[in-house]
């Protein structure tokens, strides 16, 4: 049977990890290409 703690205690954590990058400011923001310097 499996252990019910290990089975909740790692759904806790993946719960945990979601919740922390569901909340970063630049989650859904792309910053623009670096140019080369070449030009167009």
């Amino acid at each position: 049977m499996i252990d019910n703690f290990a089975l909740g205690l790692s759904h806790l954590l993946m719960m945990i990890a979601a919740v922390i990058l569901l909340r970063r400011r630049d989650l859904d923001r792309e910053e623009p290409p670096a140019g080369d310097g070449r030009g167009a």
